[in-house]
Order: C-alpha cells, then structure tokens, then sequence
C-alpha cells in the first residue's frame, strides 16, 4: 500500500495521533511492536507560529521512529499553511490534517471536528496545505458533524481532489464523541467509490485481530488506526499482525514480559517529560498494562497514586512476585 511516496507492507496498522499518548516513549513501544506508521501528538499550530517550547518539542522525531507523520490543528488558514511549512523543516515521512478531534474546547473554535460545520473552508485549508509543503498530506475525520450531516462520501471527494494522499475516518460523528458503536458502513462505501483513488484508513472500536481481519475483509479499508484500543497495550500491533496472518490469536504475552515491557516504558517517560509528568502520564497505561490481573485493586490504586519512580518500579516488582506465572 502507498501513500504517496511512501511504502508500506499489506494490511499496515497504523498508531493514531492522540494527546499525551502519542508521545516518543510510547511511540517506542508501539514501533516496537510492529505499528507500521505513526503519528506524533496532534500539535496545534497557533502554537508552533508563535514558538511555543512545548508544542515545538512535539515535532521532534527520530530516525528509528519512521514512517511517521506530524498531525496539525486549528481554524485558521493562514496560520494552518504557516505552521505546515514550519512542520516541513521537521521532516516527517508526511503531514495529517486534524479534521476529526471531537473535544470541545478545539470543535467549538472551529477545529478538529468543528471544521465539518464548513466544509468550504475545510476544502480551502487543504488545498493552500497541499500547495505549501512539498511534503504527502492526509487527512483525518469523522462521518460529519451529527446524524444529520453524515456528508463524509462527498467530503472525502473533494478532498482527493485538492491533492491530499489518504484519507483516516473514524466511524463516529462528533456529537457522538467517542460514544456508541463506530459505524464502518460509510467507511466501506467510501473505499467502494470509483471516483476514489486514494487509500481509505478506517478508525474506531478496533481491539483485536479478529475484529481488525473483519474490517480488511467486510469493507475493503487499504488500513486500519488504532486510537484508543493501544492504551496501555503497545502490543495489540503485534496481536493484529499475528492474526491477520495466522487467522487465530497468538499466546497470551507473559506477565513478566508486560512488567518489562512497563518498565521500560516508565524509563523513557520520565527521560521524555520529567518525573512528575512522566509519572501522571504513566497511570492511564499502568492501569490497562495489568486489568486482567485478579484481586489487583490493591495493588492498582497503589500504582496510580504513588509519585516517586523508585516506589513504582518496586510495585512493578511486587506484581512479578504476587503473580508468578500468570500469562496475562
């Protein structure tokens, strides 16, 4: 499958761009584990033109991390195009236009899912994009704004047409946040559209192998992102992939494998964002990391609340000895 000019292997898994997960040390992982391509934090890009020192450090990549593409947000055009070109001298594989981020604080100024309430200037902004970097942009978005504007067949024509490389769509509206069952109809007409030539990334509820192998199959996606089904289990990449090619689920990671694996992780957390962020970043992970460990309440409430790295790695150990061998 390509994306413009980049390559990538058949059935490619993709990591989605998400606020505070998304972050080099879990990117780490996710690669780690096979993600085919990811995508940085979604960085906003008032911020980048006004040299903000967090938003700047959220276009920092590394070698080992490509194929990877910068994802950008906001309202305005020019500032949009701007920024786009500040991204490019980052060099990332390619730049994604957040057209999908259903939070209110960004939808209500008209970005993120909020451009689906103006689709001219969603056109607009991507083509003036497209025409300022000479790097391959691609979109992501929802199905429309609420049930009565599920208008993403012709959104997604008209966005081919001012030149964008692919197209990501979560099968949810915005007003339906993150709620309710995703909804890959649409995503599967899209791709089964003759005037669509570029590859159909479909997004939502993907959790498993099994489910993942049913979107391939039922609706033809050429890709397939995984958001919030890769919290605290950078694995699920290598799960998908095992499926995909053995049609049936691979052995159950160790639990000594997943505090390894949580260990080093928390490391490169600390070393990305500093201790005291670095360990409140951790919990929403640390949470998933053990959830089918029986009687582990104790245990977790410990985890999530303790703020010195050394007490967690001794919790981490702790797990190891309560839990011998436990596989999951």
């Amino acid at each position: 499958m390509k994306i413009g000019k980049l390559e990538l292997p058949k059935y490619p898994i993709l990591l989605a761009p998400m606020e505070d997960v998304s972050d080099p040390s879990f990117r780490f992982m996710c690669k780690y584990y096979g993600a085919d391509l990811m995508y940085t934090e979604f960085v906003a890009s008032e911020a980048i033109i006004r040299n903000i020192e967090k938003t700047l450090k959220k276009l920092t990549i590394t070698q080992n991390e490509r194929p990877i593409g910068i994802q950008l947000y906001g309202h305005n055009i020019d500032v949009m195009v701007e920024s786009a070109k500040i991204i490019s001298e980052y060099k990332p594989n390619l730049i994604d236009i957040n057209f999908g981020c259903p939070v209110k604080k960004i939808a209500k100024r008209g970005a993120g899912a909020g451009m689906m309430r103006d689709i001219p200037k969603m056109i607009e902004m991507t083509s003036k994009i497209v025409k300022a970097t000479k790097l391959d942009v691609t979109v992501k978005t929802r199905l429309g704004w609420d049930d009565e504007s599920k208008n993403i067949v012709e959104v997604s024509e008209r966005l081919q047409d001012v030149g964008i490389k692919a197209i990501t769509i979560h099968g949810r509206t915005r007003a339906q946040m993150y709620k309710g069952k995703a909804d890959w109809n649409l995503i599967g007409e899209i791709k089964n559209n003759q005037r669509m030539k570029i590859p159909i990334i479909g997004n939502g509820d993907v959790t498993s192998g099994e489910i993942a192998k049913k979107m391939f199959d039922k609706y033809g996606v050429d890709a397939i992102m995984i958001g919030r089904g890769s919290i605290g289990k950078p694995w699920i990449f290598k799960e998908i992939k095992h499926f995909l090619e053995k049609e049936n689920e691979m052995e159950a990671i160790s639990l000594d494998e997943k505090i390894k694996m949580a260990k080093l992780h928390f490391k490169k957390s600390l070393e990305w964002k500093g201790e005291k962020r670095g360990i409140y970043e951790m919990r929403k992970h640390f949470s998933i990391y053990f959830k089918s460990l029986r009687n582990f309440k104790p245990i977790r409430l410990r985890l999530l609340t303790s703020t010195e790295p050394e007490e967690i790695i001794n919790i981490l150990d702790e797990i190891k000895i309560k839990y011998y061998n436990v596989k999951n």
